[in-house]
Formats: structure tokens, C-alpha cells, sequence
């Protein structure tokens, strides 16, 4: 396999597992399996760890699997690069998921970008439901345009505030003295 078609193998891969993703989160998490995503919702543990986190196996199996396999002599390669675009969406979901909206560990705490004021946006609303059904914004990076005009909304004011408390603090004077 040339490296521009493994490439395409990947990104393509990781555009598609958004969409798994979406519809693992909708029909299963918040289906047939809500027992192991609802302490996501409602925080009824006082452990970092959740019972839903038993569904980054869901994902990473697989991806294990298919690095395994495509590495393995006589499969095709092209397993290799599925699994490897499947480990990095998984890689994208702890550090936008756990680290950057959840806080899980203190890191990526403050940003100016209206895409990852939308992400946080989209889900908090989705949070907002704490039962099985309800809940909107069941995707992970894309989420809809109404969260990204707000998002732009949002940081227009605060630069606007920003700009009239800056504005507003008394100039320091300084004093002449009388030569004579």
C-alpha cells in the first residue's frame, strides 16, 4: 500500500468513527446499555472512574484487533490502517472527551477557539438530561451550527468587555516637577 492511500485508509477510518460513535452514544448508550452510561449523567460514585468507561473497550478492541491483524503477515495491510485510524479518533476522544470538556485531569482548561466552545456547549446541553432519553448532541466533534454562532456570540462580548474594562482603569499621571 502506498503511504497516500494508508493515509486516506486513516483519515477516512477516523471521519467514520465519528459517526459510529454517534450512533453507539444514541442507540446503545442510551439504549439497551444506559445502566453503564447513566453514572456519565448522574454522578452517583465518588471515583474518577465510571462504570461508562467500560465502553472505551467497545472501541478499543477493535482497533487492538485490527492492528494485530493487519500487521500479521498473510491479512492485508489495510486492517493495520483502519485499526490505527480507530486508536487515534480513540486518542481525539480522551483528549477532547475526559481531558478538555469533562476535566478528568487539569489540562486545556482555557481556550478562544469558538469550535471548542462549541464542542463544550453541545455537551453540556447533551448533559443537561439526566434520564435515558432526551438528551441532543450525541456526536463527539461535530455538533450543529447553532452551538458555533453562539460560541462566536459569546467570545465577541467577552473581547468587547475585555476591551471596555481595559479602556475604563485610570491612566497613571505623573507629576512635573516645578523647576526653579
Amino acid at each position: 500500500m502506498t503511504a497516500i492511500l494508508s493515509a486516506l485508509v486513516v483519515v477516512l477510518t477516523f471521519v467514520c468513527m465519528e459517526f459510529l460513535a454517534w450512533a453507539t452514544h444514541k442507540y446503545v448508550m442510551h439504549g439497551f446499555l444506559w445502566s453503564l452510561h447513566r453514572d456519565h449523567h448522574v454522578k452517583d460514585h465518588d471515583s474518577i472512574f465510571e462504570r461508562n468507561d467500560v465502553f472505551f473497550l467497545v472501541f478499543a478492541l477493535p482497533s487492538m484487533l485490527l492492528l494485530y491483524l493487519g500487521s500479521s503477515r498473510g491479512f492485508p495491510a489495510v486492517l493495520f490502517w483502519v485499526g490505527a485510524g480507530i486508536l487515534l479518533y480513540g486518542i481525539c476522544y480522551f483528549l477532547v472527551h475526559e481531558i478538555f470538556i469533562h476535566q478528568r485531569v487539569k489540562w486545556l482548561r482555557t481556550t478562544r477557539s469558538p469550535y471548542f466552545h462549541a464542542l463544550r456547549r453541545a455537551h453540556k446541553i447533551h448533559h443537561k438530561h439526566t434520564e435515558r432519553s432526551g438528551s441532543t448532541c450525541f456526536g463527539m466533534l461535530v455538533v450543529p451550527m447553532r452551538y458555533f454562532v453562539a460560541a462566536r456570540r459569546e467570545l465577541a462580548r467577552e473581547r468587547a468587555r475585555s476591551v471596555k474594562k481595559r479602556d475604563r482603569k485610570p491612566r497613571a499621571t505623573t507629576v512635573r516637577s516645578a523647576q526653579g
